[in-house]
C-alpha cells in the first residue's frame, strides 16, 4: 500500500496570478503560509511571492507583519522559514497534540511489539493528516512525515478514514478515483466501494503495495465514543507480516486508545472537572 504522502503542508499554494479581488488579509497570510512545504522549508521573498500567487510587494508586507508575531521567521540570508509561533499554537488543537497525548503510551507499546512504522492519523476534509509517527531505524523506507498529508485511497490509515467519513466524502473519493491511486488489489472506484464496506464489516483496513518496494498494512479506527476520529496503522515489509500477525496488536491498541478517549470524556463531564 502506498504509504506515500500526496501533499504537504497546509493550505495549497495559489500558483500564479494576483489574489481575488477582496481577498481577506488573513486568506492572504495563509496563502503565503501555505507557500511553504517539505521540499520548500525556507523561501526567499520572491519564492513566496510566486509560490502564493500574492503580488511581491503585498507579500513584503505580509511577510513582515507575519515575522513580527513570530509566524514566520527570517534567515541571515533574508529567506523565511515558519516560525515556532505556529508550532505553539498548533500543539492547542484538540485533534492534534490532545489525541497524541492519550495515544502516544499505547503507540510507544506497540513499536517496542512491532519495530516498524507506527502510524496515527486524522481526516482533513479530503486528505489524511499525519500526527504522529514512531519509526525503527531499520523500518523500510517510507515518505511521509509528521504533519503530512497522506491519500485517503492508498494508505492504510486513509482507509480506515474514509471507509467511516461522510456518505459525501465518500462519494467524492470513489468519483475522483483514478487506476493507480489505490493499494495493490484497488484498480477501479468500484473495488475502491467494495475495499470500504470490507473495511466497516471488519473494522481495520489491510493492503499491500508492490512498488516502489513491496510494503504492507494493517489500520485500525480510533473512536471517541461512536464517532471515529484518528486511524491507528503499522507498515512493515511485506515479508512475514501475517505471520508476525501485526492485526491484532494494531486493533487491540485502537480499541485501548479508544477506551482512553472515552474515560478522558467521562471525566471532563463529571461535576467539579478542572
Amino acid at each position: 500500500m502506498n504509504e506515500t504522502q500526496s501533499s504537504d503542508g497546509g493550505l495549497a499554494p495559489r500558483r500564479g496570478g494576483k489574489p481575488a479581488e477582496g481577498q481577506p488579509v488573513i486568506d492572504r497570510a495563509f496563502a503565503l503560509l501555505g507557500a511553504f512545504d517539505s521540499d520548500h522549508r525556507a523561501l526567499s521573498l520572491a519564492e513566496l511571492a510566486q509560490r502564493s500567487g500574492i503580488p511581491r510587494s503585498s507579500a513584503l508586507r505580509l511577510a513582515r507583519s507575519l515575522v513580527h508575531v513570530g509566524a514566520l521567521e527570517r534567515l541571515d540570508d533574508g529567506r523565511y522559514v515558519v516560525g515556532l509561533r505556529l508550532l505553539e499554537t498548533a500543539s492547542l488543537a484538540p485533534r492534534g497534540h490532545g489525541l497524541r497525548s492519550v495515544a502516544m503510551p499505547y503507540m510507544e507499546d506497540l513499536f517496542h511489539v512491532t519495530r516498524q512504522h507506527v502510524l496515527l492519523a486524522v481526516r482533513d476534509q479530503h486528505e489524511a493528516l499525519l500526527i504522529e509517527r514512531l519509526s525503527a531505524l531499520d523500518a523500510s523506507p517510507v515518505a511521509y512525515r509528521v504533519g503530512g498529508r497522506l491519500p485517503l485511497t492508498s494508505t492504510g490509515v486513509g482507509l480506515v478514514l474514509l471507509a467511516f467519513a461522510p456518505v459525501a466524502v465518500q462519494d467524492h473519493a470513489i468519483g475522483a478515483f483514478e487506476p493507480g491511486q489505490g493499494p495493490d488489489g484497488i484498480g477501479t472506484a468500484a473495488d475502491l466501494r467494495r475495499m470500504l464496506a470490507e473495511v466497516r464489516r471488519g473494522d481495520h483496513a489491510f493492503g499491500r503495495q508492490s512498488h516502489p518496494w513491496p510494503l504492507n498494512t494493517v489500520a485500525a479506527p480510533v473512536r471517541d465514543g461512536q464517532e471515529v476520529v484518528a486511524a491507528l496503522s503499522v507498515v512493515a515489509p511485506s515479508t512475514g507480516f501475517a505471520e508476525a500477525g501485526y492485526g491484532p496488536a494494531v486493533r487491540a491498541t485502537a480499541r485501548a486508545i479508544s477506551r482512553e478517549l472515552e474515560e478522558d470524556g467521562r471525566r471532563a463531564a463529571r461535576p467539579g472537572h478542572a
